[in-house]
């Protein structure tokens, strides 16, 4: 189904923005930066790059829009400090402690049980609509069945391929 696939994708983007010990853009890319009043993401207003594997640099297009690039990064819940040179703004990602890399781990099982909670949801509807067609006479018991037990194997599928980008996740989190 393509709402379940949109479930994986909210994971996916979720999971990605999850801080590993790597130098990634996807960290930073939808900070909202307030440019010229207009709440931003990051990625719309300047390049981001990865010179070294731990280390971000941010080129706002605009000049003007470097000190609030550095206060939106500051403000965020990632735990970056920002270095403002006056042209681009470098963001050295520290090496992951052993305790936050638990904590990582426990923040990636939670969301990895959203995800299957939505995914769960979306059966739900889908079995109950099922049975409203068998009870409207739209489709007989056998094909009802038929259905559910297809509508099972794609549920399995997406929870499947959710706990491998979880297991990923957690893999990342853990390297040292």
């Amino acid at each position: 189904s393509a709402r379940m696939k949109r479930s994986v994708d909210a994971l996916t983007r979720e999971l990605d923005s999850i801080r590993t010990g790597r130098a990634n853009p996807v960290l930073v890319e939808n900070i909202e930066v307030d440019y010229y009043g207009v709440p931003t993401p990051l990625n719309q207003i300047a390049s981001i790059s990865v010179p070294e594997p731990r280390l971000l640099m941010i080129q706002p297009w605009d000049r003007q829009a470097l000190t609030e690039v550095e206060r939106s990064i500051l403000k965020s819940d990632l735990a970056l400090v920002p270095d403002n040179d006056g042209t681009v703004i470098r963001i050295n990602i520290p090496t992951l402690t052993e305790e936050r890399r638990r904590e990582l781990v426990r923040l990636v099982g939670s969301k990895l049980e959203e995800g299957h909670v939505a995914v769960r949801n979306i059966r739900r509807d889908n079995v109950a609509h099922l049975r409203q067609l068998e009870k409207d006479k739209e489709l007989s018991k056998d094909e009802g069945k038929r259905a559910q037990a297809q509508l099972q194997q794609v549920t399995d599928m997406y929870i499947e391929k959710m706990d491998e980008l979880s297991t990923q996740k957690e893999a990342e989190d853990m390297e040292v």
